[in-house]
């Protein structure tokens, strides 16, 4: 009696399979991550308020050693707090909401250094509004956005991002306009891959995002965040 055959497996894109992969290893990794991030500095920020309660016990210390020492304990703090913020982008917060115009500003922030090096300039024009979108959707889409338009830029130019709200949806694009004058981009190559529209769409198509493109801009839709989760009390 012959074995029946057996079912076809269906098999993925290695390239997307393994970058699903790696993802994935990376969300997992991310407490971990988190925590070798902060360990030696909240360390140094305890041993900072250690002596400094020491210092005020003891007479005669010079007051300039020990502002050295709060402000010691103040950089860590800072430090700590930073390292925090920047696992967010790994491991985002669950149904956490942010200010349009914030969102905005913290993609920005974060790629600004590596455009401006390439010879690109950012322009934003925001609404003064306390309009609110997921942050994690946010930053997803408009930093994949703008890695995208430029990496498909094959000359200096201008980013130009624009929001206003429209039907209760924050309504958000990005153009790149080539400058003006004979201008040679810098040699870049990416640390990774290049970013492709296809990936821009999975993402849109992930978040249930509407996306229109264009070949120097991109435009999308992102809904006004609205909490689900129950309300928690905050730490006292």
């Amino acid at each position: 009696m012959q074995d029946a055959p057996a079912a076809p497996v269906t098999q993925r894109k290695p390239r997307a399979s393994a970058e699903g992969a790696r993802y994935g290893v990376l969300r997992r990794l991310a407490p971990s991550l988190k925590h070798d991030m902060v360990v030696n500095l909240q360390a140094i920020s305890m041993m900072a308020e250690v002596l400094g309660v020491r210092l005020e016990r003891t007479p005669n210390i010079p007051a300039e050693f020990q502002d050295n020492i709060a402000k010691l304990n103040r950089l860590a703090r800072e430090a700590v707090r930073n390292c925090i913020k920047v696992a967010t982008w790994i491991e985002p917060g669950e149904d956490e909401a942010v200010r349009l115009a914030d969102g905005v500003d913290e993609c920005v922030a974060l790629l600004v250094n590596n455009f401006s090096f390439r010879g690109f300039t950012i322009d934003k024009e925001l609404p003064d509004t306390d309009f609110r979108v997921w942050r994690a959707q946010i930053r997803c889409l408009l930093a994949a956005a703008l890695i995208c338009l430029t990496d498909a830029a094959q000359v200096p130019s201008d980013i130009r991002i624009r929001a206003e709200i429209v039907n209760g949806a924050a309504e958000l694009s990005v153009h790149v306009v080539p400058q003006a004058g004979d201008l040679d981009a810098q040699p870049f190559e990416p640390a990774y891959r290049s970013l492709e529209w296809s990936d821009l769409q999975s993402l849109a198509d992930a978040e249930g995002v509407t996306l229109v493109r264009g070949l120097e801009h991109v435009a999308m839709s992102l809904p006004r965040a609205v909490a689900t989760a129950p309300l928690r009390i905050a730490p006292v």
